[in-house]
């Protein structure tokens, strides 16, 4: 087959690098696949996994017209099968480029916490959780698949090499009380869903440290990094030490999953940091921290790696007790990265994921054709459903309370809503 994969930015981000890091694993299978994208910093990754990169259009409208022509071109010149959006506006410039179906086909990838409504009822999609699978099909006509945020967990995996990350940050381990057990955070520093759990994360290690050998890493960068650096500056004075190290974004980040001790984290970050083997706690919002642990396992694996509590006040008080316990218990936190790595092997492998979707690319290609009347009203629901979400962006953007992240914001109290307390 001959895909073209279209991920929504080429910004640093767990769907961004699912989609190109699955690209390669498809390309592997035995098929030609080329990525669709902005000129981001996330191309370097592109070239350096050999596959190649056509660019669109910086300075565009998003879903846009001009990239959805483009991509048409292409499947006409390229002799293109599938056409694969990652989130909901690739998602509608793919099936706006395969439209009417003829021998290529799209496919759209959504691994945000929501499903755009107006997206094509006779889309196929790809979500990343259970149970946003079964709240989509329920509205849907066309197929919806369930992959899991994957791992390449032969390139992701224990002991690769930490100390020149070590040496670079000066994370020495020189600690009066004993060996400095490092906490590491690895995100983009936005204020939808990251912010609230790395404020909590610094404030709970700066409590700690006044009295506890420990550290927090936060490895990453974004538009809250100023109020980042500013509670972490707080922290450190109350704590009399540099007890939280901000790192800034790190184009290979494995050193940092490597050098940890314990990891914090949500999506795909949660699921790299297994595959090292490190014990992981899943951030979430509204005060929602939980250790993974054999019993607590079915939760994520249903609802993904992420909550949502019902008191952000708690929040704080959760996390130190967590924390506590896996600092004093070094058996502890070894037993569940071995469970981690084990679960990452066996259920988030990446060229397991890479199999699934070369098989949804072939049914997606072999299914039936619905009419081109059929068609046409579901481009029309669709284009009127993305009119009426621009009137409310734009409606938001007056008021002030429009979000960056659209459907990445809507929280997970829509499907399934876990209580501090279970």
């Amino acid at each position: 087959m001959n895909i073209l994969v279209y991920p929504h930015d080429m910004a640093m981000g767990g769907s961004q690098l699912n989609a190109i890091e699955l690209a390669a694993a498809v390309r592997d299978l035995g098929h030609t696949v080329t990525i669709v994208g902005d000129d981001g910093e996330l191309v370097r990754m592109v070239r350096d996994l050999g596959l190649r990169h056509v660019p669109v259009p910086a300075r565009r409208r998003r879903p846009s017209p001009a990239v959805a022509r483009m991509l048409r071109r292409m499947i006409r010149d390229e002799s293109v099968d599938i056409v694969h959006g990652y989130e909901w506006p690739p998602g509608l410039e793919a099936a706006a480029a395969t439209f009417p179906r003829g021998r290529s086909a799209a496919v759209c990838t959504v691994m945000s916490m929501a499903v755009a409504p107006f997206l094509p009822r006779g889309l196929p999609l790809i979500v990343g959780t259970r149970a946003l699978q079964e709240q989509a099909a329920a509205d849907r006509n066309g197929p919806v698949h369930l992959i899991e945020p994957p791992v390449d967990v032969e390139t992701n995996s224990p002991g690769h090499p930490v100390a020149e990350f070590r040496a670079q940050f000066d994370l020495r381990d020189d600690h009066p009380a004993g060996p400095v057990v490092d906490i590491v955070v690895i995100c983009r520093l936005v204020p939808e869903l990251k912010l609230e759990g790395v404020l909590t994360a610094i404030d709970v290690v700066g409590e700690l440290a006044r009295d506890l050998p420990v550290r927090l890493v936060v490895v990453g960068d974004g538009t809250a990094r100023d109020t980042v650096e500013e509670r972490a500056a707080k922290a450190n004075a109350r704590a009399g030490r540099r007890a939280i190290v901000l790192t800034g974004q790190l184009y290979d980040p494995r050193a940092a999953y490597a050098a940890a001790d314990i990891m914090l984290g949500m999506g795909g970050s949660a699921l790299r940091s297994l595959a090292f083997a490190r014990p992981l706690v899943v951030q979430g919002e509204q005060g929602f921290w939980k250790l993974l642990t054999p019993e607590s396992c079915d939760l994520f694996l249903r609802q993904g790696w992420y909550g949502v509590a019902d008191d952000p006040a708690a929040g704080h008080e959760r996390l130190i007790a967590i924390l506590r316990e896996l600092v004093a218990d070094p058996g502890q936190r070894a037993a569940l990265g071995d469970y981690g790595r084990k679960l990452a092997v066996e259920r988030f492998s990446l060229q397991r994921a890479a199999l699934v979707q070369e098989r949804i690319y072939r049914e997606a290609l072999a299914a039936d054709r619905h009419s081109l009347p059929a068609q046409a009203g579901d481009g029309l629901r669709s284009a009127a459903g993305v009119a009426a979400h621009k009137v409310r962006q734009r409606y938001r953007s007056v008021r002030g309370t429009r979000k960056a992240d659209d459907f990445n914001a809507v929280t997970l109290a829509r499907t399934v809503l876990e209580k501090p307390g279970n």
